[in-house]
């Protein structure tokens, strides 16, 4: 058995589908390279265009909002702080935080709507060129996930392997 077939890491379908994402995001990167703007992440938009159109949130409510984990947005809170987009000031109880757009973010926030549109209609463009659509993938995925759970899945095929028992 050589090397690569040993390692499992070596086969996976789940690494195509991180690397196009991550790919696309390079791509958003690159638009902004092109504007000048700088020192903004593609991952920041929603949250800087969510924040511009339903105001200062805290960071529960900004995650809920974007539908991700607390802590993830609370770490994205604390990269987007130290680039200059958002500050956070004392939330309604000691221990949360409202995270609001600083000066430079509310500048930039028009353009990211801009650019969000031009994304969704390239998306669009891209996937009349597929014959199944990237959007109706996700659903079919969701689809079949509701029936029965990754989790679920993955756990199946572990109480089957001698390795993990």
């Amino acid at each position: 058995m050589t090397e690569d077939e040993d390692d499992p890491t070596e086969r996976s379908r789940w690494r195509p589908v991180r690397l196009l994402l991550a790919a696309m995001d390079d791509e958003i990167a690159a638009v902004y390279a092109d504007a000048a703007i700088e020192g903004l992440r593609p991952t920041w938009a929603m949250e800087l265009i969510r924040l511009h159109r339903r105001g200062p949130m805290t960071i529960t409510e900004l995650a809920r909002s974007v539908q991700v984990t607390h802590s993830g947005e609370s770490q994205k809170v604390a990269a987007m702080r130290a680039a200059g987009l958002v500050r956070t000031v004392p939330g309604p109880d000691a221990r949360s935080k409202r995270v609001t757009l600083t000066a430079k973010a509310t500048r930039l926030v028009d353009r990211l709507a801009a650019e969000w549109e031009a994304t969704e209609a390239a998306l669009e463009d891209l996937e009349d060129e597929l014959p199944y659509p990237l959007s109706r993938v996700v659903t079919d995925i969701q689809e079949a996930l509701a029936r029965r759970s990754f989790h679920d899945r993955i756990r199946d095929r572990l109480d089957r392997d001698p390795r993990w028992v």
